[in-house]
């Protein structure tokens, strides 16, 4: 199983018999589903139901949640969590000094249990996560990189965090939350819950994350995606590798591109949805 190391992800911990209960009314999924071996996907909303950050939630069977979180975000989330705390028994702190993070993928077993391990909650082809002590991460084969784990994931259509989402702008189901098993639409209440399940219930999704093949020159993230060359704006690249990226597109700009492709910088782009991600015409259909 190809191993990469991610050097843009950090950990959150979560500590304190409050633990649960603390983030089960902050963030988007059941956290009471998280166990050791059992990885959960949530996201911190705003109260108005734009995302700000999203995590992996791995039980580390201690007493303690680890977040698997953008690293750049982590402070960000020990402050903004801890805005909620109160009279929680729950403490927080920034560590991602003492973790490595990993990805494995591919069909062979996974790694021997040198480190605190779950399957990717999202879809069964992304794999594992990994959160190893530094200094002690599994050994990793002489040609893993993360520019592999970042083709994989595109290829899927996996969002990574500020790269593909806007803070305080993104809605959810936008960015597939929704059929990745990142939202609970059963658990109750949590901060921006109304907006994200009034989205959901009465169909306000005019625009999806996907993934898009790309022919010609990368686009830098944010280059507008046109209907024909000199046509309106139908959405933005976002991240990218190589022929492979995630565009923001409106809904009828996914069935037109997907034949005739569309113009995206000095390059053109042709939307790839994958099997799981539900679209008006395909429940339709």
């Amino acid at each position: 199983m190809p191993i990469a190391l991610l050097p843009d992800r950090g950990v959150v911990e979560v500590a304190g018999e409050d633990r649960v209960a603390f983030l089960q009314g902050l963030v988007s999924n059941d956290v009471t589903l998280a166990a050791p071996g059992r990885a959960v996907w949530a996201a911190l909303l705003t109260p108005q139901g734009k995302w700000l950050a999203d995590f992996f939630i791995l039980d580390a069977g201690d007493g303690r949640l680890l977040l698997d979180c953008e690293r750049a975000q982590a402070a960000m989330l020990v402050q903004r969590l801890g805005r909620y705390r109160l009279r929680s028994r729950v403490t927080l702190r920034d560590a991602s000094e003492e973790f490595a993070v990993l990805a494995g993928w591919g069909t062979n077993a996974p790694p021997p249990d040198t480190a605190l391990m779950a399957p990717d909650p999202r879809l069964p082809e992304a794999g594992w996560r990994l959160l190893a002590p530094a200094g002690s991460a599994p050994p990793l084969p002489p040609d893993a990189a993360w520019e592999d784990w970042d083709r994989h994931r595109l290829t899927l259509g996996l969002p990574d965090g500020s790269r593909d989402l806007e803070p305080e702008k993104t809605v959810l189901l936008e960015a597939g939350f929704d059929e990745l098993n990142g939202v609970s639409w059963t658990k109750g209440c949590y901060m921006g819950q109304e907006l994200t399940a009034r989205t959901r219930y009465r169909g306000l999704v005019k625009r999806r994350l996907v993934p898009v093949a790309i022919e010609g020159p990368l686009p830098a993230r944010g280059t507008p995606v046109l209907a024909s060359p000199d046509g309106p704006e139908r959405g933005e690249m976002r991240s990218g590798r190589g022929d492979r990226g995630l565009a923001l597109l409106r809904l009828e700009a996914i069935e037109q591109g997907g034949k005739e492709g569309l113009p995206c910088g000095a390059a053109r782009l042709t939307p790839q949805v994958p099997a799981w991600m539900r679209l008006p015409s395909r429940d339709a259909a």
